[in-house]
């Protein structure tokens, strides 16, 4: 039987394969209904998934107090990530959901740009990765590495959607700049992680809403197809065999064939309640392998756990013996999911016979 590493890969590149791989991602309630249920273990090691995610770049944070100072009447609670986006917490019951703070939100010249701490990833230490992709090999594990939130999320992240979507329409120099300095830091990251030997890059920007994407075709093709081309030809000339991910909630049906244009070789989540799996895979299966396509907005929180099973089956069913899709829920297990449902669908891909 193949390692999961092999069958993983196998599938991805449609050669066949053994079994069929589980995946999820449970929100922090969740975690702890599981170690109540399982004991106190990883979940991830616990059902078996196929691929760890690799470290990144180590970047020096820049301090607290500076950060904050980008933000206006920040509340008790505010942390910030590498980029100085600030995330005031949540409610209690769905603790990862986070009011953004947007630091360039106020900046109206180049210059505010330019003194802007972007992190320093160009001159990060990079030297654990190529050991830790090795090690993960040795466990018999795809290793992958996260970049999602790769130019459109990170820049409206940090300029707020409406500010950066006015600079698009009527300040160019502004966008320019700012989706400029995002890219070469992508395109750096996606280098060493592909050089390192990374399976996987985890890569992905939501611009599909639940009907209709999130700004126009033509908008995309101008400010993001090209700049997401190049970070995944800067990947594939360090690696030509990397397998490039691409995350995107909701409906994108009208940009698919411009992710097969800038290379992707997987597209995720598919999500059901926004396109139909089949007439997604008769139309684009041929070019590229999928992940997700079981609805969390639907199957998962509402059906019931043969609802769940048909939902699995009949997926792994349309991508065929070859492969081709890596069945999972299209995004994190929220609260309301009942553990019924996540034994059946972890059940459903263990019963499955390729």
């Amino acid at each position: 039987m193949k390692s999961p590493r092999e069958n993983l890969l196998s599938l991805y590149r449609k050669k066949g394969y053994d079994y069929a791989p589980v995946y999820l991602d449970l929100c922090p309630s969740k975690v702890s209904e599981f170690k109540e249920k399982f004991g106190d273990t990883d979940y991830r090691r616990y059902f078996g998934f196929p691929e760890i995610n690799v470290p990144d770049l180590i970047v020096e944070p820049v301090e607290f107090e500076k950060r904050l100072s980008y933000i206006d009447n920040a509340v008790p609670g505010i942390t910030f990530d590498i980029w100085g986006i600030g995330y005031e917490p949540g409610s209690e019951a769905c603790a990862h959901m986070k009011h953004f703070r947007h630091p360039m939100k106020n900046f109206t010249t180049i210059s505010e740009f330019e003194n802007y701490p972007y992190p320093a990833y160009l001159s990060a230490d990079a030297s654990q990765i190529k050991t830790e992709v090795e090690r993960i090999h040795g466990l018999g594990y795809a290793a992958s590495a996260s970049m999602a939130c790769t130019v459109w999320e990170i820049a409206w992240y940090l300029r707020s959607m409406e500010q950066l979507m006015a600079d698009m329409m009527l300040d160019e120099d502004l966008a320019e700049y700012h989706f400029d300095r995002i890219t070469e830091i992508s395109c750096h990251r996606a280098s060493v992680f592909a050089s390192a030997g990374v399976d996987i890059i985890l890569t992905g920007d939501d611009v599909g809403m639940q009907s209709s994407l999130m700004m126009s075709e033509d908008m995309y093709c101008r400010w993001i197809k090209p700049r997401f081309a190049k970070i995944i030809a800067a990947a594939k000339r360090a690696n030509p065999d990397v397998l490039i991910e691409y995350h995107s909630c909701g409906y994108v049906e009208p940009l698919i064939h411009h992710f097969i244009d800038c290379g992707i070789d997987i597209l995720n989540p598919i999500q059901p309640e926004c396109m139909n799996f089949t007439e997604i895979h008769e139309k684009y299966g041929s070019k590229l392998s999928f992940k997700g396509t079981i609805g969390i907005q639907t199957t998962m929180p509402f059906g019931s756990p043969e609802e769940v099973k048909k939902a699995v089956k009949k997926n792994l069913d349309t991508a065929g013996s070859k492969g081709g899709l890596y069945c999972c829920p299209t995004h994190m297990i929220e609260p309301e999911v009942p553990w019924e449902n996540i034994i059946a669908y972890i059940e459903a891909c263990n019963d499955y016979k390729p």
